[in-house]
């Protein structure tokens, strides 16, 4: 390929990764255009999609409300190691992003959740939520099922239930971690549900959390019957803070 073209695909390719906003953004962004899907797409383990800030849904939806869904009901599964871009998922899905193995969302939003927005299955290593922001979330906005940690930075949130819950009632119990570094919560009923007698961790910092909790505890169980709130925190290890508005921010 000749010199010039090769510098033309560079410099595009630098122009479109530049667009990608990871900052704290309290405003949802508006969309360039709406694409429907009749199947759940997958991006393939190490791979890169951009949305190019497009609102991806489904056709017909799959949101069922509160029941629980599965890959099928997702717009995007991420297998081990993909990254998502520049997306904002519609409302007419039952379960937005699925990462099967360590993933990385970057100015994700979801504009209406149905039952999750996301769900993390990694057995291990670290998932980054970098810029974005849900709303309108009757229960979980990130669902954390697998092992690991879920690092959410810059992020926005606001009324919403839960903006992360660490599995009560999954077959396979872990201690999980979850960290959340200058987030923007409004309206929620809880930052954080963790599991405190399987030592998951939480830490939230450098944050503004308005009409919300911080945390909540549990005690989790692995026969898939409800978990049962046992306390809320700041409390020790389970959930840590440091720098956290609670207004005028």
């Amino acid at each position: 390929m000749p010199s010039k073209i090769l510098a033309l695909v560079a410099t595009a390719a630098l122009a479109s990764a530049a667009t990608t906003n990871t900052n704290l953004q309290t405003a949802f962004p508006a969309s360039s255009g709406t694409t429907a899907l009749a199947a759940v797409k997958t991006i393939a383990a190490g791979a890169t999609f951009d949305g190019s800030m497009y609102q991806w849904d489904r056709s017909p939806s799959t949101c069922g409300g509160q029941a629980e869904g599965g890959d099928a009901d997702a717009v995007f599964i991420l297998e081990s190691g993909a990254t998502l871009s520049n997306v904002i998922i519609g409302p007419n899905n039952g379960e937005g992003v699925h990462c099967k193995g360590t993933c990385t969302l970057n100015n994700v939003w979801w504009t209406d959740v149905c039952e999750d927005a996301a769900t993390f299955k990694q057995s291990s290593g670290t998932s980054y939520v970098n810029g974005g922001g849900a709303r309108g979330a009757d229960d979980k906005v990130l669902q954390h099922n697998g092992g690991g940690t879920v690092a959410v930075k810059n992020f926005y949130a606001t009324n919403v239930g839960k903006v992360y819950r660490s599995c009560g009632n999954c077959g396979t119990q872990v201690a999980r971690k979850s960290t959340f570094d200058n987030v923007y919560v409004s309206g929620a009923k809880v930052v954080a549900g963790v599991n405190g007698n399987y030592g998951d961790s939480t830490t939230i910092k450098n944050s503004c959390v308005k009409d919300s909790s911080l945390c909540w505890i549990y005690k989790g169980v692995s026969d898939g019957s409800e978990p049962s709130k046992t306390g809320s925190g700041p409390s020790g290890t389970a959930c840590a803070t440091a720098s956290v508005k609670t207004s005028g921010c």
